[in-house]
């Protein structure tokens, strides 16, 4: 597949947000070169993305999936594939809480990880990629269980703290474990969001020392800005900003960030489904009011939602560069709107116009369902 016409390219990278170069070139899924007017050869998919904007696919570092594009918090189905519209084409699941009769236990909780990155490292409903089998701890498990479930694909913990397992000595040594194995650690911050859970504050995440500090801005609680800052100060975790949680401290938070020079540690997710829906915008949503509301560049605020969360979790994609997995969304103003290309549009606080979404070199969407029209369209030629 050969990309050409593309007016900007955003490449995910926090630090140098836009490449130059006009055409991207894939092979095998695969993205090979980043230039100015590419040669297509014979036989090669050509798409003219009519001088719009091509940006890595979007990581919702956040996510609260079951087994299957079915949610039982909301008894809604194909909420998955349905995000791929909004330009997603990876989750990493914090957690497979909502499942029904969900099991407890060591036995429980070691079992439904393993099953949960077994089914989603085989589903991709809609062409997405799932990260599933977030391992949610319970009392008796042990050293051994750790290294069981790394070798059979769990590769990170869900949401420390997020139910009603609070001995803070045993979890920061599972948590040893798991880093041993090679799985990276998320943490609940904030108020208590489940039954049987509780409020997670900042002394919790300095003693466990997790990789991601979940949800800063509310899971849908928000921590203090105390607690907020200490956790910037005091630990080296990725800083989670989300869709379903307190708007109005986004750019607070952005701000203590900016303070600390940690602005490259902050990621994107959304943290559905939830008591707050279901929302296949959100990541777009949330790009814009990291943007719009924080004073963050949005080439930026899009490597906050891609390359830096595909750092954190040692993800092949996130990224616009030779040798990663070629997972892209081409999107531009949508009709209407004050503003003249995406970058814009995200800017101001609005939502792009998706016209293309391609994972592992496959275009998989053509003209998104969820986004408004976009003002230039792709084209396959």
């Amino acid at each position: 597949m050969l990309i050409h016409n593309i007016g900007q390219i955003v490449s995910g990278d926090f630090r140098s947000p836009i490449l130059e170069g006009d055409s991207i070139l894939i092979d095998d899924g695969m993205i090979v070169e980043i230039g100015t007017s590419i040669e297509a050869v014979e036989g090669m998919v050509r798409i003219d993305a009519s001088g719009t904007i091509v940006c890595p696919g979007l990581i919702d570092s956040h996510v609260h999936p079951v087994i299957g594009d079915y949610t039982p918090r909301q008894k809604m189905v194909d909420f998955i594939a349905s995000c791929v519209h909004g330009g997603v084409t990876r989750m990493i699941s914090a957690g497979e809480v909502h499942m029904p009769g969900r099991p407890t236990g060591a036995i429980g909780t070691k079992s439904m990880a393993i099953v949960g990155a077994k089914s989603w490292g085989s589903y991709r409903p809609g062409g997405m990629k799932v990260q599933g089998g977030g391992l949610l701890l319970q009392a008796g498990l042990t050293e051994a269980d750790f290294k069981e479930m790394a070798s059979a694909g769990v590769k990170h913990l869900g949401e420390i703290g997020l139910g009603d397992y609070h001995d803070w000595d045993k979890v920061a040594e599972m948590v040893q474990w798991a880093k041993t194995n090679k799985m990276i650690v998320m943490m609940h911050i904030g108020g208590a969001s489940i039954p049987g859970s509780d409020a997670i504050r900042a002394e919790h995440a300095i003693k466990v020392d997790p990789d991601v500090a979940s949800h800063l801005n509310g899971g849908p609680t928000a921590a203090t800005l105390e607690d907020i800052e200490r956790i910037i100060i005091e630990t080296n975790a990725a800083l989670e900003i989300i869709q379903c949680g307190n708007v109005a401290i986004v750019p607070q938070i952005i701000e203590l960030a900016r303070q600390h020079k940690a602005l490259e540690r902050v990621i994107i997710g959304t943290d559905m489904p939830s008591g707050t829906g279901v929302i296949p915008l959100g990541m777009l949503r949330t790009v814009a009011w990291v943007s719009a509301l924080g004073a963050i560049a949005p080439e930026q605020a899009i490597a906050m939602a891609t390359g830096s969360t595909a750092d954190v979790y040692r993800l092949p994609a996130g990224r616009i560069a030779p040798g990663l997995e070629a997972d892209l969304v081409i999107m531009d103003a949508p009709i209407g709107s004050a503003a003249k290309d995406a970058l814009e549009t995200i800017r101001i606080g609005d939502t792009p116009g998706i016209s293309g979404v391609i994972i592992d070199g496959e275009l998989v969407v053509q003209k998104s369902r969820n986004t408004p029209p976009a003002q230039h369209q792709m084209e396959v030629c």
